[in-house]
């Protein structure tokens, strides 16, 4: 790699807020993140024009963010690889070429999920043309930790969200608390800010005594995890008196893919979902499905009021997954919605579904806790 007195830019695609994280790590290595900007109907407009028709809503997405970077001057695109079923691990060759069929020069680059630390070291080795260990691991460590609090801050979004009294004030309080994590350029200063952040979520004027439902959302972990691909279901569903879950997050792949054994102080999402699947998916087929099938299952262990599946169209681990979830209601008597999206996808149909799916689990659990009451009376 050439050194230049310039700062070479490296742009990642959106996901949710994880491009706050990516930017800390480049940072610390003395490259500048490129954040090209957030996904939106032109993004998908583009990645749809250059995209294979069959092809799901994600690398759509990502192909967009990639010709959205590179129009605005960014050196380097960056990609994820992954082993295994999912065709993610043909998107990186498949977005080169249509990059290069394009006649974009901005170079690319690839990360290989799974094989831990090191791939991440050696990402950060090739971006920067250093070999500086301690380097390094300072901005892996405080990548992992930003992601980690930008999770929880999203969990405590969700809570407010459900219960606040004048909608929008949440958000307008997760946005300045999401300020400070961006701000935060070491572990320390990051301490701070999440106290910061937290406390600024805290000013949400609540009703405490508000009905709220409980309901997790799983599937394919871009849709999960990305605002504009899944339309803003947690909002949508915030506004319905519902607090929402992510049962796929970036900070459980870390737990799993990243973080060492011996530093994990509990079960990680692929350990439960190896265990709580077993019954119906003896094995991994590949995306996110096992864990899914096991999301379900986990679901109804903790009473929750019902999980919303997501999934992009043409993805074939997800559509094995919903040809299980029939198979699981003689053990898992939880509601469950499947929502399947891509580009064609309108705002009006999603929204009748959701609210269908939100007054169908109201009734149910007023319904139970009636049943209940009378049981208790019963036995006194």
């Amino acid at each position: 790699m050439t050194k230049d007195k310039k700062k070479l830019k490296v742009a990642f695609p959106h996901m949710g807020t994880v491009y706050i994280a990516w930017s800390a790590a480049l940072k610390k290595i003395g490259v500048e993140p490129f954040v090209p900007p957030y996904t939106s109907k032109k993004t998908l407009s583009l990645g749809t024009k250059h995209s294979p028709e069959a092809i799901c809503l994600p690398y759509k997405l990502i192909l967009g963010n990639f010709i959205e970077a590179i129009e605005g001057g960014t050196d380097y695109v960056a990609m994820i690889s992954s082993p295994g079923c999912c065709r993610l691990g043909e998107y990186g060759n498949c977005i080169y070429n249509a990059l290069t069929d394009l006649g974009y020069k901005a170079k690319y680059i690839e990360l290989t999920l799974y094989d831990g630390l090191k791939g991440m070291y050696d990402f950060l080795q090739k971006i920067s043309g250093k070999n500086d260990p301690i380097l390094f691991i300072r901005a892996i460590n405080i990548a992992i930790r930003k992601m980690f609090v930008l999770d929880d801050l999203e969990n405590a979004l969700s809570y407010y969200r459900a219960r606040e009294i004048n909608f929008g004030d949440a958000e307008k309080n997760y946005n300045k608390a999401l300020q400070y994590i961006k701000d935060a350029n070491n572990t320390r200063s990051l301490k701070k800010a999440k106290k910061l952040a937290f406390d600024e979520m805290k000013k949400t004027a609540v009703d405490k005594n508000k009905e709220v439902l409980n309901v997790d959302l799983t599937g394919e972990i871009y849709l999960v995890c990305d605002q504009f691909s899944n339309q803003n279901i947690m909002r949508e569903l915030g506004k319905m008196g519902v607090q929402t879950r992510r049962s796929l997050t970036i900070s459980s792949f870390l737990k799993d893919a990243i973080i060492p054994k011996i530093f994990r102080k509990e079960e990680t999402h692929l350990q439960r979902a190896n265990r709580l699947a077993k019954p119906y998916l003896m094995r991994d087929i590949g995306g996110d499905s096992l864990e899914c099938v096991s999301d379900v299952a986990y679901a109804d262990e903790r009473g929750i009021d019902g999980i919303i599946h997501i999934s992009p169209f043409t993805c074939m681990p997800e559509i094995m997954s919903q040809n299980i979830f029939p198979a699981m209601r003689e053990n898992c008597d939880i509601p469950i919605l499947p929502l399947i999206m891509d580009e064609q996808t309108g705002k009006a149909g999603y929204l009748t579904r959701l609210e269908a799916f939100v007054d169908l689990m109201r009734r149910r659990k007023r319904k139970l806790s009636k049943a209940q009451e009378k049981q208790a009376e019963v036995i006194k």
